[in-house]
């Protein structure tokens, strides 16, 4: 019903009214894009996806085998006396 409406009264609009409507149309579309790109990833994924895009993200990482020597993990290297 209401997209019918809607249909007459676009009929009846001249070329500057039509205008008017398609900027408006734009805008909400822009606004929704928007939207949809503020959501953060995690939230549009699945489990399963998230997981997924972790172990793709892991397996890009360097893999130099460098590790820090036990010393700097320790506490009391962290301190001076």
């Amino acid at each position: 019903m209401l997209r019918e409406n809607l249909k007459k009264e676009i009929d009846n609009l001249n070329s500057e009214q039509l205008k008017k409507i398609a900027d408006f149309i734009a805008s909400i579309k822009f606004q929704s894009r928007q939207v949809a790109s503020s959501v953060p990833i995690w939230q549009k994924l699945t489990p399963a996806e998230r997981a997924k895009e972790f172990r793709e993200w892991v397996s890009q990482l360097p893999k130099s085998g460098v590790s820090l020597p036990d010393e700097a993990l320790s506490r009391d290297s962290i301190y001076e006396e």
